[in-house]
C-alpha cells in the first residue's frame, strides 16, 4: 500500500485541507490513475480534469509535489502530495483558467497577416527551413504549468509570463506573419523574465521557453531597436570599450583586475592543462574567490593558468539580447582557451553559457564548473575543523541550465566540521539573472527577500553559492532584513577549511 495526500478545497465552506488515502501499489501507476482509485475505492469525489490521457491536451496539469506535471504523465509515489497549479482554485485539484484564457483573446494570440496572400506572393515562405525557429515553440498544449511554476508571475503585475512570451515569439519567428510583435512584448514584460529556466524544466513538452523564446524575442528587440532597458545598454558599452561588464571599485586591490595582476610575473609562455576563466564579476569585484581557488587547486596538487587575453563570456548580452557583438567575444575566448584540456569556471553564468550558447557559434570547449572538478577529490582529513553551519543556494544557470546539483553537496558535506541543512526550496531562482537585478531591481529585491525568509528559519551561519550575481543579490536582502546569515562562494569556505 501507499499513501496520497491530497490538497482539497471546499468551495462552499471555503475551506482548504489535506486529505490522505491508502491505495493499492502499483508498479509505473500514473497519478491520473491513482485519482481514479481513491475515488472508487473511497467515494471520495475529488475533483480533477482529464481528457485525452495521452499528455496533449494539458487539461490535467497539477502540482505533485511543489512541482507541475501532467497527472496523465507523472508516475504516484508513496507520500506523494498533489495539489492544484497556484491559480484560483475552483474545487480540489481543478482550477479557474478564464483569466488566462480571456488574456489570450485580449492580446490577440494569433496572427494578423493574411496567409493565402502571403503564400501567393512570396512561396518560398513555406519552406521547412524558414519554420525553424518557431517549429521549436508550437509544441506548447496550454496546460498553464509554467505560468503556475513561474516565480515572477508571483511578484509583480506587469509580467504576462512564460505562456504569453511563448506565444508571441511563436507568431514573431513565423515567416508568414508580416507585423513585428517587439512592442506588445515589451509592454507585457519581456524584461522581467530573470531567465531562471523554471519555465523550460517545467513544460511537459519539453519547449526551451526561456532559450529559444524569450531570449531569441529578446534579440528581435534589440535589432529593432525597441530595447534594451538603458541598464542592459550600458553592460553592453562596458564590454565593447574593457571587454569586461563590470568595472573594479576605486579601493580595489586589483584595479587592474585580478587576471591582469596574476599574469605580472608569471611565464605566460608556459601552459598547463587547467586553464580558469575568471568572468567579469569575479575577476573585477570578488578578485579574493580567484585567489581562493588558485590556493584550493594547490593544495590539491594542481597547477592552473588563468589566461591574460580572456575577455566577458557574453552571459549579460545574450541574456539582454545584445548578441551583434557576441561572435567576437567568442572568437577571442576561443583563442584563449582552444589549447586547454579543461577549463574551470566558477561562475554559474559563465559556465553555462560557455558550454550552451558558445557551440551555437561552432566552439566546444571542455568547461567545468568548479563543484564538478573537485567532486570526489577532496580528503576531509587534510582540512581544518570549521564548526560550522551552511545551506545552498542553488544558482539557476547552474542546476538548470548545466544539470548541477548533487556536486556541490557532496563538496559541502566533505568539509570537516560543517553540518549541512537543506532549505525549503533551493532551486527556487534569488532573482539575480537575466539583466533583472539592473533593468528591474524591485524583481530582484523581491525575490531575493523570499530566498533569505527561507534561510532565516535555518539558523546557519552561511548560505553558500556559485555564482556572483546571487551572492550580491541575496547578499543585499540578508543586509536589508538584518539577517544573522552571510553568503559566501562555496570557494570562500574551502579556503578556510585549507588554511
Amino acid at each position: 500500500m501507499i499513501t496520497v495526500n491530497i490538497k482539497r478545497y471546499d468551495p462552499v465552506k471555503k475551506h482548504e485541507y489535506v486529505e490522505s488515502f491508502e491505495i493499492e501499489e502499483i508498479e509505473k501507476m500514473k497519478v491520473l490513475d491513482a485519482l481514479a482509485q481513491i475515488n472508487k475505492k473511497y467515494d471520495a469525489n475529488i475533483a480533477y480534469r482529464f481528457s485525452c490521457r495521452a499528455g496533449q491536451c494539458g487539461s490535467c496539469a497539477i502540482k505533485i509535489n511543489g512541482e507541475a506535471k501532467l497527472a496523465c504523465k507523472a508516475e504516484i509515489g508513496d507520500n506523494d502530495l498533489l495539489e492544484p497549479l497556484d491559480l484560483p482554485v475552483i474545487k480540489d485539484l481543478i482550477v479557474d483558467r478564464s483569466e488566462l484564457n480571456t488574456k489570450v483573446k485580449d492580446l490577440n494570440m494569433y496572427m494578423t497577416s493574411e496567409d493565402s496572400e502571403i503564400v501567393k506572393n512570396k512561396p518560398d515562405l513555406i519552406k521547412p527551413e524558414n519554420y525553424a525557429m518557431c517549429d521549436q515553440l508550437r509544441g506548447c498544449i496550454d496546460c498553464y504549468s509554467c505560468i503556475s511554476m513561474c516565480p515572477v508571475i508571483k511578484k509583480t503585475d506587469n509580467f504576462a509570463g512564460p505562456f504569453f512570451m511563448r506565444g508571441f515569439s511563436n507568431i514573431e519567428f513565423d515567416p508568414r506573419e508580416d507585423e513585428s510583435l517587439s512592442e506588445k512584448s515589451v509592454e507585457n514584460g519581456i524584461y522581467y523574465c530573470t531567465s531562471c529556466g523554471q519555465c523550460t524544466k517545467t513544460c511537459p513538452k519539453e519547449i526551451d521557453i526561456y532559450g529559444k523564446a524569450i531570449e531569441k524575442l529578446r534579440a528581435k528587440i534589440f535589432s529593432e531597436k525597441e530595447g534594451p532597458l538603458n541598464p542592459h545598454k550600458l553592460i553592453r558599452k562596458a564590454v565593447l570599450n574593457t571587454g569586461r561588464s563590470v568595472q573594479p571599485k576605486e579601493d580595489s586591490e586589483y584595479p587592474e583586475g585580478f587576471v591582469k595582476a596574476y599574469n605580472k610575473d608569471r611565464d605566460n609562455g608556459k601552459k598547463n592543462k587547467i586553464a580558469f576563466f575568471t568572468g567579469c564579476m569575479i575577476d573585477n569585484r570578488l578578485p579574493w574567490i580567484a585567489e581562493y581557488l588558485v590556493n584550493v587547486l594547490e593544495k590539491l596538487g594542481y597547477e592552473v593558468d588563468i589566461p591574460l587575453n580572456q575577455v566577458c563570456c557574453g552571459s549579460p548580452l545574450f541574456r539582454t539580447g545584445q548578441i551583434d557583438i557576441i561572435p567576437d567575444l567568442v572568437k577571442t575566448n576561443y583563442e584563449t582557451f582552444k589549447e586547454y584540456d579543461t577549463i574551470l569556471t566558477v561562475c554559474a553564468g559563465c559556465g553555462a553559457t560557455l558550454k550552451n550558447n558558445y557551440p551555437e557559434y561552432g566552439v566546444n570547449l571542455n568547461v567545468m564548473d568548479i563543484s564538478e572538478f573537485l567532486d570526489g577529490k577532496l580528503d576531509p582529513n587534510d582540512m581544518n575543523e570549521l564548526n560550522l553551519k551552511v545551506t545552498y543556494h542553488d544558482p539557476c544557470h547552474l542546476v538548470r541550465s548545466q544539470g548541477i546539483s548533487e556536486q556541490p553537496r557532496n563538496i559541502l558535506k566533505s568539509i570537516k566540521g560543517v553540518e549541512f541543512i537543506e532549505m525549503e526550496k533551493p532551486d527556487q531562482c534569488c532573482g539575480a539573472g537575466g539583466g533583472v537585478k539592473s533593468g528591474k531591481p524591485e524583481i530582484a529585491e523581491a525575490l531575493a527577500d523570499d530566498k533569505v525568509d527561507m534561510i532565516d528559519k535555518l539558523n546557519v551561519d552561511h548560505v553558500v553559492t556559485i555564482c556572483p550575481f546571487c551572492e550580491f543579490n541575496i547578499n543585499d536582502s540578508l543586509v536589508n532584513k538584518n539577517s544573522k546569515t552571510s553568503v559566501i562562494n562555496i570557494m570562500e569556505l574551502l579556503n578556510k577549511a585549507y588554511e
